[in-house]
């Protein structure tokens, strides 16, 4: 029997998922989970779309993961996957107005209001440095 087109993307996007969570993001899989982490927030999250695209790969994924191992970091750590958990991407982006959507991206929140947000085109023309000294900046800035 031959395997689902559905079990071979999961497979296939599993390691992606796997490179957050493995640093202690945790993933908000629906949109139910995105409102009850977001709604009426406390303190500071940051909420990565992830995605399969290369920028997320090369960029996104090791940036977040090099700023998170400074001093200074979010309360909360958060991560909807575009394309793969479509309707709780909706709902996180629901939170990032007045951006448009963009995969892969980066939000920082602080007591629900969105504070710094790196679109997409901000991390396919920078690396992995650039994107976690913009972080690092950010979080020196709102999670003191």
């Amino acid at each position: 029997m031959s395997m689902s087109f559905e079990r071979y993307m999961m497979d296939m996007v599993q390691p992606m998922r796997d490179e957050l969570t493995r640093i202690g993001i945790q993933e908000l899989r629906t949109p139910e989970e995105v409102t009850e982490a977001l709604e009426n927030m406390k303190g500071t999250a940051l909420v990565v779309v992830n995605s399969v695209c290369g920028c997320a790969a090369g960029q996104c994924r090791p940036g977040v993961t090099k700023a998170l191992q400074h001093e200074v970091k979010p309360d909360h750590l958060y991560t909807v996957f575009a394309g793969q958990d479509k309707e709780a991407t909706a709902k996180a982006r629901e939170f990032f107005a007045p951006y448009p959507p963009s995969s892969p991206s980066i939000a920082l929140m602080k007591d629900g209001e969105l504070v710094h947000f790196i679109q997409r085109h901000q991390v396919e023309d920078r690396s992995a440095e650039m994107i976690a000294n913009d972080l690092i900046g950010a979080f020196e800035t709102y999670c003191k």
